[in-house]
Formats: C-alpha cells, sequence, structure tokens
C-alpha cells in the first residue's frame, strides 16, 4: 500500500463508544464530541441510532451545526424480518436523520440467521439487498457494516461472501467487515481480508475490531495492511465489553510508522488533547498508561533511562512526544538516578552544575527522604520546594509556634474535631481556632484561617484529594505513613507530600507544602 492511499477515518464514539460501561452521553456531550472531532479532522462522525429519542434529538440538534470537514453518520441495522423495506420503522428513522451518510448492519454468520434471527439464510440476503437499495435511493453514501464477518467467514466462507455480495450489488459505497466478538488475531484478520478482496477487487472495504483479546489495534492495522481503507473506531478505544479500537493508537501507527495519509494527520499534534476532551466529556479519569496519549506514555523512571534519553531521545521513545501532542516526562523516585533529579531541576527553570557540591547535596537529600517514606514521583510541589530550600532560594511564608487537635466524641453527639494552630507571619502572630469534619480538615480549616488575612487568595484553593498510603516495614525506612494532597485553584492542580510515623505531622507537611507552593507560586 502506498504512503498516497486515501484512508477514511470513521469514529464511532457516539455510538459504539456510548454503548460502554460508565458511559452515558448527554446529548449537549454527544454536539461537544462531535464538534471536537471535526476540528480535529475525522472524515466520519457515527452520532448514534435515530430510533433512540436521545439520538433523535441529537441529530435534530446537529442540523444547526455547521461542520468544517467531517460528514455525519447515523447508524441502524437492516430490516425486520416481517417488514418491507420502505415500511420498516428503522430505515424510516435513519431517512429521518438527514445525514449524508446512513450505516446498517446485517447479519455474515450464519449462526446468527438461523439461531438469534431464526429466519431462511436466503431471506437474510434479501434482507441486506432491499435495506441497502431503499436507503441508496435516499442518502448520499451507504455503508454496510457485515456483523461478525469473520467469524461467519471462518463458519461458513460461502454463505459469508453472499452476505458482502448482496450489499455490493445493492450499491454499498464501503463494505465494512467487523470483528464483532474481537475475538480474532491479526494473521488470521490479514488472511481473510485479502481473500475477500481478491473475490471483490473494486470495492471499497474498511474494518471495525472489538478489544476482547487485546488485538483490536494490530488487527486493525493488519486489516489496512491488506487493502482495508476505511478505518471504524473510537476515541480511547471507549466501547462494549472491552472496548472498540482506539483511534488513539491507530491513527499515529497509520501516519508515524506506516507512513500513510489521512485527513485528520494534520492534526495528530492535537490527539492527546483529543483524549483528553473525550475523557473529561466522559466524566472519567484519563487512562495514564494509554499509547502515546497517556501521562506515562513517555515517561521515564530508571536513571539509566533518563540519562539516554536526554543524549538521544530515541533511545527510549518510539516516536517523540511532541508528534502526538504529549510530552516527556521524568519521575522522581527511588530508582532515579543524578540523571533524573538533575533534568527535574532544569525543568524547573533552576540552573546546577552537574558536578557541583550543590548537585551531589541535592541528589544525597532526595535519596534520604525517599529512604524515609517520601515519594516525589507525582509530588512535583513537594519536590519544587524542596529543591529550593536546598538550593538556597526558599524563603518560608509562615513561621510555625505551634498546632495543636482536640476530637471529642460524646454518646449522643457526632465526633468533632477541633485544631488551634499559631503561627508568625511578617512579625505578625496569629492564633486561630477552628473546627472540621476530621483532624487533618480541622488543621487545614486553622492554617487557612490563619493565613487568608494576609493571603487572602488562599480562600480560592480548594483540596481535591487526599491519600494515606501505609508503607511496610523496610530496612532503614522510619516512615510508616505517607501521604499525598491534590489542591486546585482555578485550572491548577497540584500535589504535595508528607511522610512519617505520625499521619497528623505527615498530612501537616502536605498541607504546609499546598499553601505555600501557591503562595510563592502567586498562583
Amino acid at each position: 500500500m502506498g504512503s498516497k492511499t486515501p484512508l477514511e477515518i470513521f469514529d464511532t464514539t457516539l455510538r459504539d463508544g456510548g454503548q460502554a460501561e460508565k458511559i452515558n452521553f448527554s446529548v449537549e456531550d454527544k454536539v461537544l464530541i462531535a464538534t471536537k472531532l471535526d476540528e480535529f479532522g475525522v472524515d466520519y462522525i457515527e452520532g448514534g441510532w435515530p430510533m433512540s429519542a436521545k439520538d433523535v434529538e441529537f441529530f435534530d440538534r446537529m442540523k444547526s451545526v455547521k461542520l468544517k470537514h467531517a460528514k455525519l453518520a447515523a447508524f441502524g441495522s437492516t430490516h425486520h424480518p416481517k417488514n418491507k423495506a420502505p415500511d420498516d420503522p428503522n430505515l424510516k428513522s435513519l431517512v429521518a436523520a438527514e445525514t449524508p451518510v446512513t450505516v446498517i448492519f446485517g447479519k455474515t454468520w450464519d449462526l446468527h440467521v438461523t439461531e438469534a434471527l431464526r429466519i431462511p439464510l436466503e431471506r437474510n440476503l434479501e434482507m441486506i439487498t432491499d435495506s441497502v437499495k431503499f436507503l441508496k435511493a435516499r442518502t448520499e453514501k451507504v455503508v454496510y457494516d457485515a456483523e461478525h464477518f469473520f467469524d461467519g467467514y471462518k463458519a461458513n466462507p460461502g454463505y459469508a461472501l453472499k452476505t458482502v455480495s448482496a450489499a455490493v450489488e445493492a450499491g454499498a459505497d464501503t463494505v465494512c467487515l467487523c470483528d464483532t466478538n474481537g475475538g480474532n488475531l491479526p494473521f488470521d484478520i490479514e488472511r481473510m481480508v485479502r481473500e475477500v478482496r481478491e473475490k471483490f477487487p473494486p470495492v471499497s472495504f474498511g474494518i471495525h475490531c472489538h478489544n476482547d483479546s487485546g488485538c483490536a489495534v494490530a488487527n486493525t492495522l493488519a486489516a489496512v495492511r491488506t487493502g482495508c481503507l476505511h478505518i471504524q473506531g473510537t476515541v480511547n478505544g471507549f466501547g462494549e465489553r472491552c472496548g472498540n479500537v482506539s483511534l488513539c493508537s491507530v491513527l499515529p501507527a497509520l501516519k508515524l510508522k506506516m507512513g500513510l495519509d489521512f485527513f485528520a494527520a494534520k492534526n495528530l499534534e492535537r490527539l492527546t488533547e483529543l483524549s483528553r476532551f473525550v475523557f473529561e466529556i466522559a466524566n472519567l479519569e484519563h487512562d495514564h498508561r494509554a499509547p502515546y496519549v497517556g501521562e506515562s506514555a513517555f515517561a521515564h523512571k530508571g536513571g539509566i533511562h533518563v540519562s539516554a534519553v536526554q543524549k538521544l531521545a530515541a533511545t527510549y521513545e518510539h516516536v517523540t512526544p511532541e508528534s502526538v501532542g504529549n510530552q516527556r516526562r521524568v519521575l522522581i523516585s527511588d530508582q532515579a538516578g543524578k540523571s533524573n533529579i538533575l533534568f527535574k531541576i532544569r525543568e524547573l527553570g533552576l540552573k546546577v552544575d552537574a558536578e557541583s557540591d550543590t548537585a551531589k547535596t541535592v541528589v544525597k537529600r532526595i535519596k534520604e527522604l525517599e529512604n524515609e517514606g517520601f515519594e516525589f514521583e507525582n509530588a512535583d510541589a513537594s519536590f519544587e520546594l524542596l529543591i529550593n530550600k536546598l538550593t538556597g532560594q526558599y524563603k518560608p511564608v509562615f513561621d510555625l509556634s505551634h498546632f495543636r487537635l482536640i476530637t471529642e466524641k460524646t454518646e449522643n453527639r457526632a465526633l468533632v474535631s477541633e485544631g488551634v494552630v499559631k503561627i508568625t507571619i511578617k512579625n505578625k502572630e496569629e492564633y486561630v481556632v477552628a473546627t472540621g469534619n476530621g483532624p487533618v480538615n480541622a488543621l487545614d480549616n486553622a492554617l487557612r484561617k490563619a493565613l487568608e488575612k494576609e493571603y487572602p487568595q488562599i480562600r480560592e484553593m480548594t483540596l481535591v484529594d487526599y491519600k494515606v498510603r501505609v508503607l511496610g516495614q523496610k530496612q532503614g525506612t522510619e516512615s510508616h505513613v505517607r501521604v499525598l494532597i491534590e489542591s486546585r485553584k482555578a485550572d491548577r492542580t497540584w500535589v504535595t507530600v508528607g511522610a512519617s510515623e505520625n499521619i497528623i505531622e505527615a498530612s501537616w507537611q502536605a498541607l504546609v507544602d499546598s499553601v505555600e507552593y501557591m503562595i510563592l507560586k502567586k498562583i
């Protein structure tokens, strides 16, 4: 396949992706995602099945949305065995959606025809023919999804080919071969696609893979390699069961590794942005281990890796992170070497000579703290404050005189926690008392109350996550508890860490770092 082959990227996030567990897109969600997909440059957006009220509303809303490039597609099935095509409510709903593209699926596997539909094999062929003809006469383009094609072809290749022939002869513009159960392997997909294409050389074929065997990306690429030009998938691999093939993995592979072209290829640098946008709309946490677009995709932890990457990125990166809109990250952990730490220091804009006594002191101190239970891998805010302290660039926001916590429980009352904090800010003493729904919350409230006169912006800061991990006893490790706190102000978030044998002390360390980071960074 040449590099100039025009591929069609068909996104089904709003339809097949919306069928995933824990995903329930509203009409507004679907409009937002459709607009984003169009901006990214996919060729087709499958919006849903207009037999449902939500999808009818979506297609109606989209009539007033002007897409820049993508074409909207409505999805349905071949007509019901008891109906004729012109009278079938499903087919009529597809036409009523007024989309330039319609997609219908039909049965390819004889097992489904005889056991699920319980109709004669010949009747299924008639349904495919009549449905495609009906839609072809009324819409610009018809895509026929050959459901369970590969399983059907294995079981009864002669009949599977007859279903494809029925769709082609009826006028289908594209026949999409579907690995609906997601159980086939790449070498099987490649062989079957090649055999089918030999039977229908002029036909435009597509590929639609599910990920039940973990091979959706490999299967899709194998199908493209043997001539499928129409690629169906979802952003982030959302979909039934284990999901559909992830376009976030397929698109970079097509362009960066196979040298193939498609319209959205020019926007690959926005791929990570698209991935995170869809996760956000779905109200799900971004998959940090996702290939290409995950936060960990270009994260380096081992000191040897970091040292090599700084010399030549290709030593431990298969593509550049910028090519897909991602970024390189260097992690600080007990596996970190000097290279990791110096890399992070340079990221902060600080200059430390690699061979200086300061550099040696920094590395030694970080190793000591990690041995005590601190972890800076995800606590960049605490790491930056620590570096400032070790390089003499830190000025404390306040000086602590003392804090005290009281927790009271009586027989007929709920547990009540009270925090007392006495600090000095710019030579002014603040002594405050605050309550909370637990000792850490009371301490947090008291500290904020003490600081807000001098730093009123602290009222806009919120604590969004609080994690405690009990550490196993290790030789040379004194700490038993690690606390991670995630804080937010407006659109900025940062993470701080504390470690101690006492959970309150560990929490206090993380809380102090959190407020000092916000104030010193002027967030």
